[in-house]
């Protein structure tokens, strides 16, 4: 079985392909830079925003797994269907049933569902990448300064995505299901930082903020991006963002803490890496 992995250096991506090329399969990674990797993966040079490039990555595949591009998403899903592809796993989001109206990863859900293969839809929830935010504070004074402290989330690890995506390219009984994710631990700012102290082994302290005070620090961010982080943060302060199961239902392990993750990041909080 060839399978074949969009965004093949993204976050998510880079870890499927080495997953599956662990679990012996054969991988075609679809990058738009071309960049090296090792034997045995196949290397493509291609584009999710021109569907037509990725007609060599498609040809001869059973499986793939789709970034969420809403724009060309109905024109790949239907370029991998004539290629021969079977399989689809999309990388999308726990948001999308909330995205009826402004539909973005949802979009690409039905553009998949519409074609005549086999489509189980990953929906991850907080990204423990997403800490990486915090790590130029870490490495300079070890005090983290945000809004919300109060807002409780379920970080995941990239890696148990991966394996989720893993299981669904490479197995059959993920058919026609939609995978919402998380970590194993639903945790609020204070206490995410101090599990990336504990997985770093250094003391770090958390300091409350206004939202306005954020935004002023904050102002390399988009507009809408500020937007969307105090609306996801007053939520889950209201309302903590449950622990979910299907991480280890999956793949048959726990979910990685968010310790371990920080772990696996200790270079980046300016640490010994593992």
């Amino acid at each position: 079985m060839t399978i074949v992995v969009t965004g093949a250096t993204g976050t998510v991506g880079r870890l499927v392909v080495r997953q599956l090329v662990d679990s012996g399969r054969k991988v075609r990674a679809v990058t738009r830079g071309g960049a090296p990797f090792p034997t045995p993966i196949e290397v493509v040079r291609a584009d999710l925003d021109t569907p037509e490039s990725l007609t060599s990555a498609f040809t001869g595949a059973e499986a793939l797994l789709l970034l969420c591009r809403p724009a060309t998403a109905l024109d790949v899903a239907r370029l991998a269907e004539r290629c021969g592809v079977r399989r689809i796993v999309t990388l999308s989001s726990i948001r999308a049933e909330g995205e009826r109206d402004a539909p973005y990863h949802l979009a690409v859900e039905r553009a998949v569902e519409s074609v005549d293969v086999a489509w189980t839809h990953l929906r991850p929830g907080m990204f423990a990448a997403n800490l990486l935010g915090w790590a130029e504070a870490i490495r300079g004074t070890g005090v983290v300064r945000e809004p919300y402290s109060a807002a409780a989330q379920t970080p995941i690890h990239e890696a148990d995505i991966a394996a989720v995506a893993v299981a669904a390219l490479s197995h059959d009984g993920h058919a026609g299901r939609k995978y919402p994710l998380s970590g194993p631990q639903t945790l609020d700012k204070p206490e995410q930082l101090a599990a990336i102290g504990a997985g770093i082994g250094r003391a770090l302290r958390f300091e409350e903020i206004s939202p306005d005070d954020w935004r002023a620090r904050a102002d390399s961010l988009p507009g809408f991006v500020q937007d969307l982080l105090l609306e996801i943060w007053t939520g889950s302060a209201a309302t903590p963002e449950p622990v979910l199961p299907t991480v280890a239902e999956v793949t048959g392990r726990p979910a990685r803490t968010l310790a371990e993750w920080a772990a696996d990041h200790a270079a980046d909080f300016g640490g010994d890496p593992r």
